[in-house]
């Protein structure tokens, strides 16, 4: 986001809902591998996720939203990526995988699970005087973070909608899912490097 827009947003916490796409990619296992290692060490680790993440999503148009302990949210808004937010989305999940390893014949050097979802939601500043975030909020948003806690690791769960709107309507095993807190089933398609 360029910094007048920012500015002006943070001034009047100004937001609209759009139609755009999102990415959340979240480390399987974390909790073990904290664990299993030194405090320094994690720490190193989620650094190196966190800086390769960053420039996987900046390399499809996207913007990093925050980083929620080891997962990642960006955001793919028509703006920055145009209107094919959604296969910049699905491309940066791909690459996201390829670049923690999940293609190499050792295996990834750190696991991850995606999920990928296009729709309406509300984007824009949120927060009071001392303290202002731009971010999204929505049914469009929370769904997304659901398809990322239900992926495995290497997997790439794709909502219906965002695979038609990035032409891959036919692409990877189709699933239905009960993802927690929502009515009704989800259906998505798998995708893997």
């Amino acid at each position: 986001m360029c910094r007048t827009c920012f500015d002006f947003m943070t001034q009047h916490h100004g937001g609209a809902e759009i139609d755009c796409s999102f990415l959340f990619a979240d480390i399987r296992g974390s909790t073990a591998m904290a664990e299993g290692m030194t405090a320094t060490s994690f720490r190193g680790l989620l650094d190196r996720f966190y800086s390769t993440a960053t420039m996987v999503v900046f390399d499809h148009d996207g913007s990093v939203d925050k980083f929620v302990g080891d997962e990642l949210v960006a955001m793919f808004p028509p703006l920055m990526s145009g209107e094919r937010h959604a296969a910049h989305a699905i491309e940066a999940a791909q690459a996201l995988l390829e670049a923690t390893g999940h293609a190499e014949t050792g295996g990834p050097w750190v696991p991850l699970g995606a999920g990928v979802h296009t729709g309406l939601a509300w984007v824009g500043a949120v927060g009071d005087e001392a303290h202002v975030e731009l971010t999204a909020l929505g049914d469009t948003v929370n769904t997304t973070a659901r398809l990322a806690s239900a992926a495995g690791a290497g997997e790439i769960l794709v909502t219906i909608v965002a695979a038609e709107a990035a032409g891959l309507a036919g692409a990877g095993e189709r699933r239905s899912l009960d993802l927690k807190g929502k009515e009704l089933p989800t259906d998505v398609r798998v995708l893997r490097v």
